[in-house]
């Protein structure tokens, strides 16, 4: 059952496009983070409360215009933006008993503060608590009334390794409880700890991230359909070879060598155009239009995505011979650039030269002189 529904949502400032439309649903018990950049993240948010206008669309609880009536549905929203403030002079339980009375909830504060590992300092002054601490009390006020949709701003940032457990653990609890997460974090390793429901935003609009979780066995089946929708596959329809719906409920077939199985199965070819990247037990399958570039340090091959980096297993040449089609150029020895990204080429001396990209950071990257020709025979210079 879809609690938020976000229906051809967009946004413009004078010229300028936030966001085309989008459309997303969230469902009870659903977590779903949005990767975007902070300043687009908080207008979004802002958005979504109705703190500032659309340019067009509509943001649905259960149903009810949200952006145009949260005055009258906000106990039932919770908010987290990363920027709080607080009754600094108060202590911890008269913090919490406060938007208890605020929310007219009867709530054990004790058993909340404890939930969110604060139950020791319910007497300390929360000027006197550190960052993390403050996150923690953050958390606890967010769901005190226990809304049934809470929208997280980069609840993880800058916080210590115990308050990122105690975070997963209370956002496991509410998913338990049936509650409606949205996450708006600038960073993929935040979203992707939190949750496999990852989506990127920005001015190209909202596009879902393949993030397939390794170490969780309930989740094959599930990896066998995103490898079965990832792949362009043609299967015979002749001597009764199976179809892509029986294969996939085939639970024989659902084992540790999916891939292998599949293929051999169905006798099918395979093309697969995603970069797989690894960050902690999760796999990110990247489209190569998302790479700026890959860099090969220590052996390890580098994606380089909108400003963060992510490890890859295959090697430099493999990577050169996946995404030559796709446009990207073997620049230098420890590098591949994608030319779409390439936006000057520089001259330092006669045997020094630099590609700069359009990426947010201006990024430069090497280009070694027995590769400059090549470069201008594709570029037709």
């Amino acid at each position: 059952m879809s609690v938020l529904s976000i229906k051809n949502l967009e946004k413009s400032m004078g010229n300028n496009i936030l966001f085309p439309t989008l459309n997303l649903e969230i469902n009870k018990g659903e977590t779903v983070a949005i990767k975007c950049n902070n300043e687009l993240g908080n207008q979004f948010i802002n958005m979504l409360i109705g703190k500032l206008p659309v340019s067009n669309g509509d943001v649905l609880l259960n149903n009810i215009s949200l952006h145009t009536n949260f005055k009258n549905l906000c106990k039932n929203v919770g908010v987290a933006f990363l920027d709080e403030v607080f009754y600094e002079r108060l202590n911890l339980k008269q913090y919490l008993t406060f938007f208890g009375q605020l929310y007219q909830v009867d709530v054990d504060i004790d058993s909340l503060l404890k939930q969110v590992g604060l139950l020791e300092q319910k007497k300390i002054k929360i000027k006197n608590l550190t960052f993390s601490e403050k996150k923690r009390l953050q958390i606890a006020r967010v769901i005190l009334p226990q809304p049934e949709f809470i929208i997280f701003e980069e609840p993880n940032q800058n916080v210590d390794i115990e308050t990122k457990m105690i975070i997963q653990r209370v956002l496991t609890e509410l998913g338990k409880q049936e509650k409606s997460i949205l996450i708006i974090t600038n960073y993929f390793e935040n979203a992707i700890t939190l949750t496999d429901n990852v989506y990127t935003l920005d001015k190209s609009g909202l596009k879902k991230i393949n993030v397939v979780d390794e170490s969780l066995d309930k989740n094959k089946k599930r990896m066998m359909k995103n490898f079965i929708e990832e792949i362009n596959v043609e299967v015979p329809i002749e001597n009764n070879k199976p179809t892509l719906e029986k294969v996939i409920s085939d639970k024989s077939i659902v084992s540790d060598k999916l891939e292998e199985k599949v293929i051999s199965s169905l006798n099918i070819q395979v093309r697969f155009e995603k970069i797989p990247a690894k960050v902690n037990d999760k796999i990110i399958l990247f489209d190569p239009t998302e790479i700026s570039f890959i860099e090969s340090n220590e052996g390890v091959s580098n994606l380089h995505v909108n400003g963060e980096v992510f490890p890859c297993s295959y090697t430099l040449n493999e990577l050169t011979n996946r995404l030559q089609v796709f446009g990207f150029f073997r620049c230098h020895r420890s590098y591949i650039v994608n030319l779409q990204r390439v936006r000057e080429v520089i001259t330092w001396t006669r045997n020094s030269y630099s590609l700069i990209l359009d990426d947010s950071e201006k990024s430069s990257i090497p280009l070694s002189k027995g590769n400059l020709g090549e470069l201008k025979e594709i570029i037709g210079f």
